[in-house]
């Protein structure tokens, strides 16, 4: 077991995607004492507005709105990272490193074509991870293999089904936070940028996720909730427990 171990390990392929589509899911579990950490695969560099350095301070500032252990940057190429074995190590050799019980990854299809490629390279990163004859390590240390016992897709731009959603009403205004720590981004009345306007940066989009939140929440009788579409059957202990 590594010190590094946490319960969830959400990955993205772009600093925010886990802020948009389940920052809600990870702060409601840190806040029942679950441990979380974040791994990107790119710095967002071919985004219309900001920096890749200016990214990498507003992702630690939403980490820290989060409560994540750990956040990691693969520095794959935005708009261009390829499948390939390269690739798949990087990404499961950090699920070596955190062990998570569950993974939370990117929609298997979406308006932006990175989302997609994404969801299948780091849905096998998580197979090849349990691979024992596949060795990585980390910090100069073997790494033990390891699969996640549940791999989840978070939903994102496009409306999906979701074969199960979280209730976040709780988590709503913190995840708004979190979003917005991302400023070079995302609409923020005390912004005075100068950026060209994207499909992103309008109060419009904001209103756009609390209606999607909305529109999730619904189904459970909540006011907000992500959805989630589930890799394999999920199973169930006690079936009381579903909403």
């Amino acid at each position: 077991m590594t010190k590094e171990k946490v319960d969830i390990l959400a990955i993205a392929a772009h600093p925010d995607d886990v802020e948009l589509s389940c920052s809600g899911t990870i702060i409601k579990h840190v806040k029942q004492g679950k441990k979380a950490a974040v791994v990107d695969l790119t710095k967002g560099e071919l985004g219309t507005r900001g920096t890749p350095e200016l990214r990498m301070e507003e992702a630690e500032k939403a980490s820290e709105i989060m409560g994540v252990s750990y956040r990691e940057n693969l520095s794959m190429d935005d708009g261009f990272f390829q499948y390939n074995k390269e690739n798949i190590i990087k990404i499961a050799t950090q699920i070596r490193r955190f062990q998570p019980e569950v993974a939370l990854i990117n929609t298997p299809e979406d308006r932006h074509p990175d989302h997609g490629r994404a969801a299948k390279l780091i849905a096998d990163a998580c197979f090849y991870s349990g691979l024992r004859k596949i060795k990585m390590e980390w910090d100069g240390e073997p790494l033990e293999p390891w699969r996640p016992k549940a791999v989840y897709h978070y939903i994102q731009d496009r409306y999906l089904q979701p074969d199960f959603v979280v209730d976040i009403s709780a988590e709503w205004d913190t995840k708004l936070k979190a979003i917005a720590a991302f400023s070079s981004q995302f609409f923020s009345e005390k912004s005075d940028s100068k950026e060209p306007e994207t499909p992103i940066s309008s109060q419009s989009f904001i209103d756009f996720l609390e209606g999607r939140a909305a529109q999730y929440g619904r189904s459970i009788n909540a006011k907000y909730a992500e959805g989630f579409i589930a890799a394999r059957t999920p199973g169930v202990d006690d079936i009381t427990s579903l909403l």
